[in-house]
């Protein structure tokens, strides 16, 4: 059985609210967990909160999904950046692997995701 330091397992339970958005099509809660300023990056570009958040609206974006490798690295004692291993699909679709990394910063006392960059396994 794998243990978490606390913080990890924070910033990782966090992490899985936006895929939980994703699979249960819920934009509201992909775009509380997001910073007013965040940047994504993936294959097709670069995407802010409103273009990350928007596909939601149409519903589930996933139909699942599994994380695992997670690392935590700190940028500053309220920065940590979230590395991980993503299996996931889209409904209708094949299993996919990419590796995540996620920037979460502490600002006036709530973690928010200010950038992600997905890249697909080779």
């Amino acid at each position: 059985m794998k243990t978490l330091s606390p913080t990890l397992e924070c910033l990782l339970s966090l992490e899985e609210g936006v895929w939980r958005a994703f699979v249960a099509g819920d934009p509201d809660a992909d775009a509380a967990l997001l910073a007013d300023d965040f940047v994504g990056v993936d294959p097709s570009g670069f995407a802010n909160r409103d273009e990350h958040v928007a596909p939601l609206r149409a519903g589930p974006a996933a139909a699942g999904y599994r994380l695992d490798q997670e690392r935590l690295a700190w940028a500053a004692p309220d920065a940590g950046l979230l590395c991980y291993r993503a299996r996931w699909r889209q409904p209708g679709g094949e299993w996919e692997t990419m590796f995540v990394s996620s920037l979460w910063l502490r600002r006036d006392g709530r973690w928010r995701n200010v950038f992600s960059q997905d890249t697909p396994a080779a």
